[in-house]
């Protein structure tokens, strides 16, 4: 079956949504500066912002997350669950080390992003948003696919890569 490919994203934001709350937890894959992928489940948080999802995730900044990062910040969220749908996200992520970005990413964890999707920080960094050791990585997505396992069918979103903040040249 054939890719629908759509121009805005919020022609495919409500289903992205429901498969993000249905699945909640993501696989993060980065790559070193061999080549070779890393991959680790987290929870990001999304919410849309002027039109274009942007998610936020709570992290400990790890050697090897900063590494990667530090080497490439091209990254790839991948959702799955048993009924084999899935999301499949390509995105710029960076270290958002703005203190506002840092508090906007923890109520975005407390209030649900989308909601049903969050959790308490606390539970892991005791020290609220001012903690060492929390920190928050901003994802901005460029291309998202979500494939439905019952026909598999597969719609995808992607932006104009010259839109993105920070772009530089972004592989089809």
């Amino acid at each position: 079956m054939p890719t629908t490919k759509v121009d805005s994203f919020t022609d495919l934001q409500d289903m992205f949504f429901t498969y993000l709350r249905d699945i909640r937890y993501a696989t993060m894959i980065t790559v070193d500066r061999l080549g070779r992928p890393r991959a680790r489940v987290l929870l990001p948080v999304w919410e849309v912002v002027d039109g274009r999802p942007v998610g936020w995730l709570a992290v400990y900044k790890t050697p090897v997350k900063t590494a990667h990062l530090a080497h490439s910040p091209h990254t790839t969220y991948s959702y799955w669950n048993p009924r084999q749908n899935t999301v499949h996200v390509d995105a710029l992520s960076t270290w958002a080390e703005e203190e506002a970005d840092r508090r906007h990413a923890w109520d975005l964890y407390l209030k649900g992003g989308p909601p049903g999707v969050g959790y308490d920080p606390v539970h892991y960094w005791r020290g609220g948003p001012d903690d060492p050791e929390y920190h928050v990585i901003r994802i901005d997505p460029w291309r998202i696919q979500l494939v439905r396992g019952s026909d598999l069918r597969s719609t995808m979103w992607q932006q104009d890569t010259a839109l993105m903040p920070g772009a530089q040249s972004v592989p089809a």
